[in-house]
């Protein structure tokens, strides 16, 4: 029998029933992901597994640092096979790591090889997987086509031109619908002021405002703003160590802009009373069209210094950080609830250690308007594995509702990274066929599948209100 088989993962036969004929075969709504918008647009062809499946992928870089493959081969010039062949080396040493599962998910589906990646095997899977590549079905948009994705959100900045969207917007009746999600981090990077005022001149640029004060500064996050929603944006992400929550007068916000925009930086109390307000007006725009905010909270990010400088941010050298979240989160959401100027809202955590907080938090502020209101968010980043994505849902279940959980996300850059929608169903198919072997929950078939129904997919088509893609027609 093959490794990754039809009942990976699913052990007792409610489990295979209710993952093959209910879960598996729900569309996908990827609502956070990193996909680069211009190769959907173009419907880019890749020139080799390598450029698809290494380039850009931190998880794996990260896996063969550890085994002792030399830079070259992970962000460096090697060859596209040189690369991959570093990469098969270190894929058997990745036994008990989320991605030797994933490895072998993503080379069976959509490749069709189901041969064990090794130094044996890597010429022959190599060649293989770049030729499936150049056929048809294998663009960027025939891979979105197989995973059956209706919908993907990319993670776009407030200062995007979102030229590719409009492209992408102007198909009739596509089979994937995609639209952008308001991303303004850099709005809230002013420890160093110069790069500050470098995106606050690509803001002026944009919005076509000039921004000489803080009331200009939201006039203009508020013309992008209105601009994404024109676009079909319906949603925001944060990337946060933890929640900016400190009191703050919009007088206090108007010196502190003052300061910044001159190229001073701000003594820390003033910096987050900034970063405060400015995160709670940014919330009341999304409440105000109706968005979904996102906040994914407790990364500690490019904490190798060495590295950064050689290699620039964002190239795999980040962790969990141990961020004190309950306190400023509670403060920022009630502050908010209070004035009825609450967004629906998913909470994603990093640290496990905060997995029954996040859940418990978001019951605090449910208001029965919407079901489902308040989310806790998929499991994220280092936790989007077995146990980290089981652990998230008893926290959840324990704590909440899980059927009205509004399931995964990819938050990938990886066009191949649709076998987490796989991994994650079978896993809540398989909790719920022990569950009921255990005698926890009744032998409901039809009480269970439409929970699975739901979690998979119909609570996100609920909560996100998009327009789906033609893939979602029969769902």
């Amino acid at each position: 029998m093959m490794f990754i088989n039809d009942d990976f993962l699913l052990e007792t036969d409610l489990a295979r029933h209710l993952f093959h004929d209910v879960a598996k075969v729900q569309p996908i709504i990827d609502y956070h992901c990193h996909l680069p918008v211009d190769q959907i647009a173009s419907n880019h062809r890749f020139r080799s597994i390598t450029e698809i499946w290494l380039d850009g992928d931190h998880y794996k870089w990260r896996a063969m640092r550890a085994n002792g493959v030399n830079e070259r081969f992970c962000t460096g010039d090697a060859s596209d096979f040189e690369k991959f062949e570093a990469w098969a080396k270190t894929v058997p040493e990745t036994i008990r790591n989320p991605l030797y599962h994933w490895t072998h998910m993503e080379l069976l589906r959509p490749f069709g090889i189901e041969e064990l990646l090794n130094p044996r095997s890597a010429r022959s899977i190599y060649d293989r997987a770049t030729a499936r590549l150049q056929e048809e079905g294998f663009t960027t948009l025939g891979l979105l086509k197989q995973f059956k994705v209706a919908v993907v959100c990319t993670t776009d900045d407030p200062v995007d031109s979102l030229e590719h969207h409009q492209a992408l917007a102007g198909r009739p009746s596509p089979e994937t619908c995609v639209y952008p999600t308001w991303r303004p981090d850099k709005a809230l990077a002013i420890e160093d002021p110069g790069q500050w005022n470098e995106w606050i001149a690509a803001l002026e640029a944009a919005s076509g405002i000039g921004i000489g004060t803080w009331t200009q500064l939201m006039d203009a996050l508020e013309s992008r703003h209105a601009f994404f929603h024109e676009m079909g944006c319906r949603a925001s992400d944060h990337g946060l160590e933890r929640m900016y929550a400190t009191a703050f007068t919009d007088p206090e916000l108007a010196v502190s802009f003052d300061a910044l925009r001159s190229g001073r930086p701000l003594p820390p109390g003033a910096g987050e009373r900034f970063k405060s307000g400015l995160l709670h007006h940014m919330a009341v725009l999304d409440h105000r069209r109706g968005w979904v905010q996102q906040f994914h909270l407790g990364a500690l990010r490019n904490t190798n210094a060495r590295a950064r400088r050689i290699l620039g941010p964002d190239k795999g050298f980040d962790s969990i950080g141990d961020f004190d979240q309950a306190a400023p989160l509670a403060r920022f959401l009630d502050r908010l609830d209070n004035s009825n100027q609450l967004a629906k809202t998913i909470l994603y955590n990093l640290n496990p250690r905060d997995n029954e907080l996040f859940a418990s938090m978001i019951g605090n502020f449910q208001d029965g308007s919407v079901a489902g209101k308040m989310q806790y968010g998929a499991a994220w980043w280092f936790l989007d594995q077995k146990d980290g994505m089981e652990a998230q849902l008893r926290a959840l279940s324990n704590l909440g509702l899980f059927s009205r959980f509004v399931g995964m996300i990819t938050d990938s850059r990886s066009f191949l990274s649709y076998s987490r929608h796989e991994y994650y169903r079978r896993l809540v198919c398989n909790l719920l066929g022990n569950d009921v072997r255990a005698g926890y929950l009744p032998d409901d078939p039809e009480l269970l599948a439409n929970a699975v129904r739901n979690v998979c997919f119909g609570n996100a088509k609920s909560y996100l209100g998009l327009t789906l893609g033609t893939l979602a027609e029969r769902a």
